[in-house]
């Protein structure tokens, strides 16, 4: 029995698309609070299956009796509803709230009281999978953590680049931003435009993206992030450089990413083939290629993956895959939708 709290918003809806389909996981209570009382299918015309079920407040009884939650709720929310949770529950929760060890970091990037720490979900790091499965709780990553994270840990593995000058150039889909209504996010403020945001180091995914790549490196990490408004509903391309160390180049680089042959997520494109956001929607892939710039001296990873997919929604099911001992694969498709 599978609750989802945040049921209303872009990552509520695309969980439950694919807890739908999935043959272990039964779609139980959905809570979204300002929403409660309505139908689902008002907010989510696509789901056509379960358009009839009425959204709950996170005070419903409903909600004790999942075994399984997925949390997609604003930073800062989801404390109040875990202390409400069944304890013997098995918890994902994709927003921001337990994703960082340090309170120090938690207050530099969020501002308030550091509510705790949990297994961090992104299975293709060293170790995570371990963790993951035995763990009863779980924070998912940031979407461009995510894409940050899966570019430059091999690299940062295997010491061919030096972690003290990373540079991350990438852009969103609209989507990235949440449903809550925002005048930068209307139609007419966003078609035929291409803006940064949240420029000179102020990104919130900024400290979780340094908290795992300072542990891969063994040292402090220097990273600058700039991150684009692109004009469609999803997708993330990131453009991830790094400064590679004397001596490296050729097609040392390349080699390092051979750590991704056996992961079903993680697909590394032929030599020459560039990734592209549409190829992953809908998906639970990230599509990576990566190149020795030889005249700078520096490694280009480019990364393409479903920020509501591999970012967000599929990556929580794949985490409770992982949590409830059931083949990671179960219920997530690889293959995007486009065109």
């Amino acid at each position: 029995r599978t609750a989802v709290v945040g049921a209303s918003g872009y990552s509520g809806g695309e969980l439950l698309r694919l807890i739908d389909t999935h043959p272990t996981l039964e779609v139980g209570a959905l809570v979204a609070g300002g929403n409660a009382g309505r139908r689902l299918g008002e907010l989510h015309p696509q789901l056509v299956s379960m358009a009839d079920q009425m959204l709950l407040d996170a005070s419903a009884p409903e909600l004790g009796d999942a075994e399984l939650v997925f949390l997609a709720l604003p930073h800062g929310a989801t404390p109040q509803v875990v202390a409400n949770l069944n304890p013997e529950a098995k918890v994902v929760d994709i927003g921001a709230d337990y994703r960082l060890a340090d309170p120090a970091d938690w207050q530099r990037w969020y501002g308030d009281a550091h509510p705790g720490t949990w297994p961090y979900g992104l299975p293709e790091l060293p170790g995570a999978r371990a963790q993951i499965a035995g763990s009863r709780k779980v924070a998912n990553p940031g979407c461009y953590a995510t894409a940050v994270q899966l570019a430059f840990a091999p690299l940062l593995a295997a010491g061919l680049i030096e972690s003290t000058d990373l540079v991350v150039v990438a852009g969103s889909g609209t989507s990235g931003a949440g449903r809550s209504l925002a005048p930068a996010q209307l139609a007419s403020e966003v078609m035929g435009d291409l803006t940064a945001y949240k420029v000179g180091g102020t990104h919130r995914h900024i400290g979780e993206i340094r908290q795992t790549l300072r542990a891969l490196a063994g040292t402090d990490v220097t990273l600058s992030f700039t991150p684009l408004l692109i004009p469609m509903p999803r997708g993330i391309l990131a453009t991830c450089t790094a400064r590679l160390k004397p001596g490296v180049g050729g097609a040392a680089p390349r080699a390092a990413f051979a750590r991704y042959d056996d992961e079903p997520f993680v697909t590394v494109l032929p030599e020459g083939q560039l990734p592209h956001t549409a190829a992953t929607w809908g998906s639970n892939s990230a599509h990576v290629q990566v190149v020795a710039d030889s005249d700078p001296g520096r490694a280009v990873v480019l990364v393409a993956l479903d920020n509501l997919g591999k970012g967000a929604a599929g990556q929580a099911i794949q985490n409770a895959n992982l949590m409830l001992g059931l083949p990671e694969t179960t219920g997530l498709p690889r293959n995007g939708v486009a065109p």
